[in-house]
């Protein structure tokens, strides 16, 4: 596990530019290394602007395989879709051919069937121990990430890849820890003065990973911490916090 980065930036534009280079950047040099790249995508608000400016440029779209961190259960067309979302945004922008873009399932008449399926899907694509190029995260203001919430069961899943969260009774598949923590490189971004209480907790040396389950993302590669300083006023003190 490396030490986690953390850049402050002005504000939300300032911090998605940011992550616009540093995608870019990381896209390049995993295509260049290994002929390809293997992106796990975040939903919500954010990252949103992101995707607009990634649908901009000319990189290697064909060697790009696209998958999601979490999805709610509910069809691509629906308002509240990750996927959906994302493809507005930037994939139907784009020539990544259509195999390559991996929507979590949600046609199963059981979620735990969709997050089995996916999980094989993951194998088959890239390998059975999975190694993401890039993965882009955001934190909620209960420390939540991916569809891992407090005090739920997929926080503590460590023997699966993939697998059935739960936000208020609603079913939703997710990544685990464990997998996103194999990953090359991990990118929260995260705006907004309601996730200063949170991401004290996640930088505290004493907090639970249990009631912040974004402390649980711990990877073997790089971990980036993207901040707008309503957020960053939390960690501003910490001694390896870099402000733009």
């Amino acid at each position: 596990m490396t030490t986690a980065q953390i850049e402050i930036y002005p504000d939300r534009p300032a911090l998605v530019a940011r992550s616009l280079e540093l995608v870019q950047d990381r896209i390049q040099t995993a295509v260049a290394e290994h002929g390809r790249c293997a992106i796990a995508l975040a939903g919500g608000s954010t990252p949103k602007p992101l995707y607009e400016g990634l649908a901009k440029l000319d990189l290697p779209w064909a060697n790009l395989h696209i998958f999601w961190g979490d999805e709610r259960y509910v069809p691509v067309d629906h308002p509240d879709s990750n996927a959906g979302m994302a493809k507005a945004a930037w994939l139907d922008h784009v020539a990544i051919p259509p195999t390559q873009i991996h929507i979590m399932p949600t046609h199963f008449e059981q979620p735990e069937a969709a997050a089995s399926a996916h999980e094989t899907l993951l194998k088959d694509v890239l390998g059975y121990q999975p190694t993401f190029d890039i993965v882009l995260l955001g934190m909620g203001d209960d420390g939540h990430t991916l569809s891992l919430f407090p005090h739920t069961e997929a926080v503590t899943v460590s023997d699966r890849l993939v697998t059935v969260g739960n936000k208020d009774g609603e079913p939703r598949i997710t990544l685990t820890a464990t997998v996103v923590n194999q990953s090359r490189c991990v990118m929260f971004l995260v705006s907004g003065s309601n996730k200063q209480p949170a991401l004290k907790a996640v930088f505290s040396d004493d907090a639970d990973d249990l009631e912040f389950p974004s402390r649980t993302i711990r990877p073997e590669g790089e971990l980036w911490w993207l901040l707008d300083a309503a957020a960053g006023a939390a960690v501003k003190t910490l001694p390896n916090v870099r402000e733009a």
